[in-house]
């Protein structure tokens, strides 16, 4: 091979050296020496994505710091004004990037692409990683109204017939409200915005074209008037159209500055051309003192024709039929959960998306989360159809590939449709069998031997060393892979239970449990304690909390597991900020979903500690209701990831639903995360019809006047009733007897 015959070591050193750079390989071999040796030192896509924001990051910090006195979005009015909480000095970093408000709340049509999103202050980003559409007041005499320059806004998200966000604002006399949403069908898509201007004396209203998204710039190289019709034309492709035609438009490009310095100077030919690609523009209205102006925006997402049957009220209407539906005496709570389930509807078109910007791409890991609570929610055909495209990511070794290097996959792939299968009570479709057989030897044959040369190590007989979820840190042999390769195996036994290979798979399943539990034996004698670490080669940190899955979701080990507990016991004492789980790597923030799953392992022991984190998740959410992966822990923002996470939805959806049923060994568990406070506002509670694995159920849970609390479900069994415990939190648990389904307790 040419890397053998060539020099090119000596010449990248020579060449480094020459210039005055540091040595790359050098610096890389160091940097590997961080990590277990693996045979993917970093997946292409995380290269990939992670170049594209630091290349995004460079353009900011050459286009923002010396132009502040161009309006812009609010993550950066706060990130870089030295008076906020969220300023970050900015010294040797060569890449800027949002890192105290990664917040936004997308909208669209279920079975849709296009998900335009809209920030904190109403910043509207029509299509993905594009430029946005901005609206302020600008009055006669006094400060303007520029809502990313205001401390506080209010927002909300819209649920009835089409999901939309309203975003109002207000600075003395004068008042804006921006209604954001997306009409027309999934196919011919069109995001709408309504601009709604008051001020009681003189004062314009103005729309304005921004070369920016709530990441940072997107380039804007030219803008021109429409000749059939009030709008723009942006890079020669895109259209934004007005309802009524402006009084004036003003056009600036990057030499001349923010065009809201410039909106007197019209241009006479209608258009700006920018070689810097930070061209804007103003459509700008006269407002009359005390009378309010709507002006509606339209952007067509895509060149299709507006189809006349069909619009985005129907296609919600359709998709959340069938939706188990929750009532519960906390107006929140139950609002993050309606708010969830359109989250995971919007996001899931056909693949799963664990967001709508920089994550709308497709991972196993986050849509085995997904889907799951997509069947927890009654949305069963829908998690089928997503299943049905697994087969088209398996390479030919039966590898499920969303990412190179990551040992999860399969075992994610194989869990979710065997809770697919149960869930719904069906059998494995036969054009998946050879799909799930062949993941499955993939786990078994990917699995360390368990003889010399690593028989006597902490990994002999687990997976290899891999990136795993990414935010646990360097490559190691991360015991998550090791649970999930569990579950998949077991799943496939049990989805193969009519072939030759369901009792191989079995017994590869209980093999490798056995190489993990032989590990963490070791691991607690070396270090004198119980609590699991991220891998065997890991102190205990914040990564731990990977191997909750043990308990939840998989269920491999029992709920009071010491392990699990002192596992617990650990990340609550040592990774929790105001109850929220604080993960150091990566993320370096409260995160939202693991958060969530710790809460789950309690409630799964019996710790009455769940609804405090359940309550801390509650109140880190936006006030449309969505949470970022990892929340800033002094700004409430979003300091990681997507502003939008879809896993974090779903993990709310899930949470909501084990507080009513959950099941557990060979029955279902009632009740066990009801809390008290619920109980003592003597309202009715309902959930259901709830997917189980033993069919659907109806929970009604009726307090009344003298202390006591009315229990009544209703199942809809696959076969024989299954055994049923009702457990409220601080109570005893009660078995019910067989054909019952109406229990009485005293409180």
């Amino acid at each position: 091979m040419w890397q053998n015959i060539l020099p090119w070591r000596f010449l990248i050193r020579n060449v480094a050296r020459k210039h005055g750079f540091l040595d790359p390989l050098q610096v890389f071999s160091r940097i590997q020496n961080f990590s277990q040796p693996c045979e993917v030192t970093a997946p292409n896509e995380l290269l990939r994505s992670g170049a594209v924001l630091h290349a995004r990051g460079l353009v900011n910090s050459y286009a923002i710091p010396h132009n502040l006195d161009w309006i812009w979005p609010y993550w950066v009015e706060r990130q870089y004004n030295p008076g906020s909480e969220s300023f970050i000095p900015r010294a040797f970093s060569l890449t800027q990037i949002n890192l105290t408000h990664r917040n936004w709340t997308a909208v669209g049509i279920p079975g849709g692409y296009e998900f335009p999103i809209v920030d904190p202050r109403g910043l509207t980003t029509p299509f993905y990683d594009g430029w946005s559409l901005d609206a302020w007041i600008l009055p006669g005499e006094g400060k303007p109204l520029i809502p990313s320059r205001l401390a506080d806004v209010s927002q909300k998200l819209g649920l009835e017939s089409n999901i939309h966000v309203i975003t109002r604002s207000g600075a003395g006399r004068l008042k804006l409200e921006l209604k954001t949403e997306v009409t027309g069908s999934a196919k011919a898509p069109v995001c709408r915005i309504q601009v709604t201007g008051w001020a009681s004396g003189k004062a314009r209203l103005v729309v304005s074209l921004r070369p920016y998204n709530p990441e940072g710039v997107s380039f804007v190289n030219n803008i021109a008037m429409l000749e059939d019709s009030p709008g723009w034309r942006v890079n020669k492709e895109d259209r934004v159209y007005f309802d009524k035609p402006p009084d004036s438009c003003a056009f600036s490009n990057y030499g001349r500055g923010d065009v809201f310095n410039n909106l007197e100077s019209q241009e006479a030919a209608g258009k700006i051309t920018c070689k810097a690609g930070m061209a804007t523009a103003a459509a700008i209205y006269k407002l009359e003192p005390g009378e309010p102006l709507e002006v509606t925006v339209t952007v067509p997402l895509t060149k299709n024709e507006i189809e006349k049957a069909g619009s985005a009220e129907s296609a919600w209407k359709e998709s959340l039929r069938g939706v188990c539906a929750l009532q519960i005496p906390d107006e929140h709570f139950q609002f993050l959960y309606e708010a969830a389930i359109r989250t995971m509807i919007l996001h899931s078109p056909e693949e799963v998306y664990p967001g709508p910007y920089i994550y709308r791409r497709f991972w196993f890991r986050d849509a085995a989360f997904i889907l799951y609570a997509l069947l927890a929610a009654g949305l069963k055909s829908r998690v089928e159809r997503s299943l049905d495209r697994f087969r088209s990511r398996q390479t030919l070794a039966g590898y499920f590939l969303s990412q190179e290097g990551e040992w999860d996959s399969n075992g994610e792939a194989l869990w979710i449709t065997r809770a697919y299968c149960e869930m719904t009570g069906s059998k494995l479709p036969e054009k998946w069998k050879a799909s799930i057989e062949k993941g499955a030897r993939w786990i078994y044959k990917k699995r360390l031997g368990t003889n010399s040369p690593q028989l006597g190590f902490n990994h002999a007989g687990l997976l290899p060393a891999g990136f795993s979820a990414e935010h646990f840190g360097p490559a190691d042999y991360y015991y998550w892979d090791d649970f999930w390769g569990v579950a998949g195996l077991k799943a496939a036994a049990f989805l193969c239970a009519d072939t030759k290979e369901a009792a191989r798979f079995e017994k590869e399943a209980e093999g490798l449990l056995e190489c993990a539990n032989r590990s963490l034996e070791n691991v607690a004698k070396q270090y004198n304690r119980l609590a699991m670490p991220a891998s065997p080669y890991r102190r205990l940190d914040s990564g731990s909390v990977g191997t909750l899955a043990a308990s939840y979701p998989l269920r491999i080990f029992e709920p009071e597991d010491p392990r699990v507990l002192a596992t617990a016991g650990f990340l609550m004492e040592k990774c929790l900020i105001n109850d929220g789980f604080f993960h150091d790597i990566a993320h370096s923030g409260i995160n939202p979903y693991l958060t969530l799953d710790l809460a789950q392992a309690l409630l799964r022991a019996g710790n009455a500690r769940y609804f405090d984190l359940m309550a801390a998740v509650a109140k880190l959410a936006s006030p449309t209701g969505q949470w970022p992966e990892a929340i800033h822990p002094r700004t409430g923002g979003g300091c990681m990831g997507d502003g939008q996470h879809v896993w974090a939805a779903a993990e709310w959806v899930l949470m909501i639903r084990n507080c009513f049923v959950r099941e557990e060994a060979g029955g279902l568990i009632l009740c066990s995360g009801i809390p008290r406070i619920w109980l003592d506002k003597k309202e009715t509670i309902t959930f259901g019809p709830a997917p189980t694995r033993f069919g659907d159920i109806q929970v009604s849970i009726k307090p009344q006047m003298d202390r006591k609390v009315f229990i009544e479900w209703q199942g809809t069994w696959f076969g024989r009733e299954p055994a049923i415990d009702i457990h409220l939190p601080g109570y005893v648990k009660i078995r019910v007897l067989a054909s019952t389904n109406f229990l009485s307790i005293d409180i």
